[in-house]
């Protein structure tokens, strides 16, 4: 549902939330927050922040010249218009300001994500799902960090009815001050898996920094854990002990609150049925992959935390759409004749992420005459298990009939050592470098599926395959 026309803060709201200073004459009021110029909108608020690397009040000129209404600075830029700036002592407090005031004044119901893989497309889903039912506020993109949560809480409108918030990490200690900010009705951890083990000791250790996600909680929360995973009462336990009242479980486990019953699936999505709190459900999800269909589970049970309506929720699945680099799938028609098919998996990747990726990928049939191919970039933050944890992907990539297997990056080198030698595609140092390697080999009727860590930067093959079509006979992609 769309955002009312009252304006998202007014100069007066925005200088008492963060204790701030404005000018007697500062009349103005925004309709949004940013934090970077290369995509500010007119009317926003720009809060000038400093990093290691970065100074915002560098670029506070250039937002108020793009259209920004107003920006928030620890200090006053040369010829800035003084009317048209919060000044307070530090950015980064003033944007946690922002988002603190914004929960405070509003009623919407909170729902939080996280979890190992699937926090984003869960996020999504819930998104779409609960704004069928009310207006509804949701971070974007992957806004799920320090800077990131907080300034999607502080674009919250106060008549929002729901809100739907990522929280990610990667060291202990991350998610417990962002939680703490939000106070979440309700609180999904998707899953708990070997990621980010270069800063952990195990597995056990990521599943209590997921488990901060409930330190926000009031005794009337839910906490919705997957059912199946092995960390499902090690999360229900610090649940407790964070004082939450309710635990819902999703999965196929008989004791779940809501529990998949069956599940045909195809490359194109699942037939999905469930019971959920003893009310059978059955939808179509155009997202394949029994991985998505436990997600789809959990999101029911985050709007039933919310208040909203199951059935209407389960209805409204049925009209979802794979995010930007998680299984978009392209067509290039190639100027000889023919195409081929890309699967985008580029946003991010864990070892579990890829073999649910895989178990999808051998589902979906390439085209006459076609094959499977698979480019896979490195896994980033697996610390000192990461040479098997590479290596070990030989088996997923054999189960899903891949026909041919292009890697790059120094951490992919163990899995093309693994791998028979009739799979190997081809490797490289790294992304730039494989790139040309795997369009010279695609031909009409293959299928392509493009997966590595944000990192590995494999979003450049997937661009490199989609230029095939822009050759002189002018052929287009579609996705």
């Amino acid at each position: 549902m769309t955002a009312p026309k009252a304006a998202l803060w007014t100069a007066r709201e925005a200088a008492l939330a963060t204790g701030g200073t404005i000018t007697d004459d500062a009349t103005w009021s925004v309709d949004g927050v940013s934090i970077d110029t290369r995509n500010v909108a007119a009317g926003d608020l720009f809060v000038a922040l400093k990093g290691p690397r970065f100074d915002g009040h560098d670029y506070v000129a250039t937002a108020l010249s793009n259209g920004v209404a107003a920006a928030m600075v620890s200090r006053a830029p040369a010829n800035a218009d003084p009317a048209r700036l919060l000044a307070v002592p530090d950015t980064q407090a003033g944007l946690e300001a922002l988002a603190v005031a914004a929960r405070a004044r509003s009623d919407a119901r909170i729902v939080a994500v996280t979890g190992s893989v699937g926090k984003t497309g869960t996020k999504e889903a819930l998104a779409t799902v609960l704004g069928r039912q009310g207006m509804t506020h949701a971070s974007s993109g992957n806004l799920n960090n320090q800077i990131g949560m907080p300034l999607s809480l502080a674009r919250m409108h106060a008549a929002s009815r729901f809100g739907v918030f990522e929280i990610g990490m990667n060291h202990a200690g991350e998610i417990a001050p962002l939680s703490g900010m939000l106070r979440p009705h309700a609180a999904i951890v998707t899953t708990v898996e070997a990621v980010h083990l270069e800063f952990f000791p195990d597995v056990a250790a990521i599943a209590d920094a997921k488990a901060e996600i409930f330190a926000g909680m009031n005794s009337d929360g839910v906490a919705i854990l997957n059912r199946d995973n092995p960390y499902f009462d090690r999360l229900a336990l610090r649940a407790r002990e964070h004082g939450v009242g309710r635990i819902w479980g999703f999965g196929a486990a008989e004791d779940a609150e809501a529990r998949l019953t069956d599940i045909a699936s195809d490359d194109t999505g699942s037939l999905v049925s469930a019971i959920v709190f003893g009310q059978a459900v059955r939808f179509r999800l155009p997202l394949p992959g029994r991985h998505q269909a436990q997600n789809a589970l959990a999101v029911l049970l985050g709007v039933a935390a919310l208040g909203g309506d199951i059935a209407q929720g389960a209805a409204a699945l049925e009209g979802l759409a794979p995010v930007k680099g998680r299984g978009v799938t392209t067509e290039v028609a190639l100027p000889g004749g023919g195409s081929f098919r890309i699967v985008d998996e580029t946003y991010n990747a864990s070892p579990a992420a890829v073999r649910a990726v895989l178990a999808v990928f051998g589902m979906t049939a390439p085209g006459r005459g076609g094959r499977r191919l698979v480019a896979l970039g490195d896994m980033l933050e697996l610390g000192t298990a990461s040479p098997a944890e590479h290596a070990g992907l030989a088996p997923a990539l054999a189960a899903a009939k891949a026909d041919l297997v292009f890697t790059a990056g120094p951490l992919m080198r163990h899995l093309h050592d693994a791998l028979p030698a009739a799979m190997r595609g081809g490797y490289a140092p790294d992304s730039d470098a494989l790139a040309a390697t795997i369009a010279a080999a695609v031909r009409p009727g293959d299928i392509v599926l493009v997966k590595g860590s944000a990192g590995s930067r494999m979003a450049v093959i997937v661009s490199a395959l989609r230029a095939l079509a822009k050759e002189e006979t002018g052929s287009r992609h579609a996705v």
